[in-house]
């Protein structure tokens, strides 16, 4: 099902088949807008089945709309001039970037991640790749072509799989490509919430190899603690039984024994308590070294009953589940409540729709909303204009805008914050607002191009300095700039360490609370600590041009507090 929790994130999903449309089905499933760009003939997953049989032109298939519900879709010809403009164009609003190509496609196209970076600071770039990307160390494999069972089978994991040594064996599904998907769906989100708190963007990077490993992390500790290999074990386990499937009437079913009080419990509900305290099988140790003998008993009474009698005997008092196929899980109650099976509406009403795994998750402040169609193939090219008229604004406009928003008059602000090496560094602002009083929260916005940013985006505290009259040299010093020193007689240090301003009208000491990009400002929330507030006329800042208020001011004497 969809919830909304990641609506206004605008994701350009350029990947193909599994690993990539994997990883934005999960973002587009919870409210992102995910735009496929696709070639002349689409992703390759469209014509790859099965159809449903009113689908007379094999336009939707399976594997297609499974990934791909609730996305746009536009085509581009990134190897052509206007393609590659309008993709350019795209990039400077988007979030996002996913693509799955082998290293170097993007940069033979003129289109690499610094090159978008360049025109998007914010850009958070994900790539797949079979062995990762050279940003991250070159792999002597980073040309070779990868799909799943390449994954599997190099990672590890088919060699933990299967009945026996002799036989490894590849996992049904395409893990190799979902689990770097899912991996890479965690690295997105990870370098948004940094991009949110810095104003900058990152190049992300999962290698479906690496991914294997990560998922078969048991097999890494236990060679390096024990020198043991882990090989195939069937459905068994190395340390428990009785653990893994046993036959019954009509299927199989799963029994996970993982404790002495678990297989007592067994024993009973087996009518063979005796079992329980065999010296054979009472402890874990013992019924390990047992095992082919203790699941032989198991078996021998399992296969007596049918999955439904065991189910009803033995569900929720041992760890136990019957084996499901997908009939199973379709009559199964716990898919039923928990929405599991969803349907995907069809794009021709005339035709019927789809049955997909839903998304797992769930949020408690979000509710769920139907999944919705996937895109007909270039469905979406005339929102192309919609999409770019939020681009750089004329250079006259911009002027025009910047005098019209500066036709207020307002108090002047210095925020101030102490550098790595001690020195005083600020810079000024023509108004702070007030966010929230409980807790005290305070706003300012900061220019990404103001000279010591990188400064204020690391620091935990910083001042906000309401100027007074007489103060118009502070304005003066860090109108353009934050790099300049003042003199050390102007500012003192607080309890906190914090550099305020001698003599303003109020300062207030922060520690920061928060950090949001704002296109090519940031905004700087900070939580008040302690407050000063002064006797004096503020100084006022009106279309640029700084002067005296005039103001009475209630204050009569200073005064400090402390929150």
């Amino acid at each position: 099902m969809s919830t909304q929790i990641l609506k206004g994130l605008r994701v350009l999903d350029l990947s193909r088949m599994l690993s990539g449309p994997y990883c934005t089905m999960h973002l587009a499933d919870h409210g992102a807008e995910v735009i496929k760009i696709e070639a002349v003939t689409g992703d390759t997953s469209r014509g790859n089945g099965p159809f449903n049989d009113d689908d007379e032109s094999q336009s939707w298939a399976g594997y297609f709309v499974s990934l791909n519900r609730g996305k746009k879709s536009i085509q581009l010809d990134l190897k052509s001039n206007e393609g590659k403009e309008s993709f350019l164009k795209l990039a400077v609003t988007a979030d996002v970037i996913v693509e799955n190509f082998r290293p170097g496609v993007m940069e033979r196209l003129g289109l690499s991640y610094e090159t978008l970076a360049n025109i998007n600071e914010k850009l958070v770039y994900a790539a797949i790749r079979g062995f990762g990307d050279p940003r991250s160390g070159t792999s002597p494999y980073a040309e070779w072509p990868s799909y799943d069972v390449v994954a599997q089978a190099m990672g590890g994991l088919m060699a933990m799989t299967g009945p026996d040594k002799n036989s490894p064996t590849k996992t049904g599904p395409g893990v190799g490509d979902i689990f770097a998907g899912m991996m890479m769906a965690f690295g997105i989100m990870a370098a948004l919430r940094e991009a949110e708190a810095t104003g900058k963007g990152q190049f992300v990077d999962v290698a479906m190899y690496d991914a294997m490993i990560s998922l078969c992390e048991r097999m890494v500790y236990l060679h390096d603690m024990t020198g043991i290999v882990p090989k195939p074990e069937g459905n068994g386990h190395p340390l428990l039984a009785p653990f893994g499937l046993f036959p019954a009437k009509d299927g199989h079913v799963a029994l996970g024994i993982v404790d002495d009080a678990f297989w007592c419990e067994l024993a009973q509900l087996m009518g063979q308590p005796m079992l329980g305290s065999d010296n054979r099988f009472s402890t874990l140790a013992a019924r390990s070294q047992n095992s082919v003998e203790l699941n032989a008993i198991v078996s021998s009474w399992s296969r007596l009953h049918s999955k439904k009698h065991l189910t009803e005997l033995l569900g929720g008092k041992v760890p136990f589940g019957p084996l499901n196929t997908i009939t199973d899980i379709e009559s199964d109650p716990h898919v039923a409540v928990r929405k599991m099976l969803a349907t995907v509406p069809n794009p021709d009403p005339n035709c019927k729709s789809w049955t997909v795994a839903a998304n797992p998750l769930r949020f408690s402040a979000h509710g769920h909303k139907p999944l919705s169609a996937p895109p007909r193939l270039g469905a979406d090219k005339n929102i192309l204009a919609e999409l770019l008229r939020f681009q750089e604004i004329p250079s006259d406009t911009r002027k025009a805008l910047q005098t019209a928003v500066s036709s207020f008059a307002a108090g002047v602000t210095l925020v101030t914050a102490l550098q790595p090496n001690d020195n005083l560094i600020g810079f000024s602002t023509s108004s702070f607002t007030p966010v929230s009083l409980n807790p005290p929260l305070l706003l300012v916005c900061i220019a990404k191009a103001t000279a010591g940013f990188d400064t204020f985006v690391q620091t935990d505290h910083f001042a906000i300095n309401i100027l007074a009259e007489g103060q118009k040299e502070f304005l003066d010093m860090f109108k353009e700039s934050s790099s300049k020193q003042i003199d050390e007689s102007s500012w003192d240090l607080n309890f906190q360490n914090i550099p305020i301003i001698n003599g303003s009208l109020t300062s207030f000491s922060c520690v920061k609370h928060r950090l949001v990009d704002a296109g090519d400002h940031l905004i700087l929330i900070g939580r008040v600590l302690d407050f000063e507030v002064n006797p004096g006329t503020p100084l006022i800042l009106y279309n640029g041009t700084s002067s005296d208020s005039g103001a009475k001011n209630p204050i009569t004497k200073k005064q400090k507090y402390k929150l």
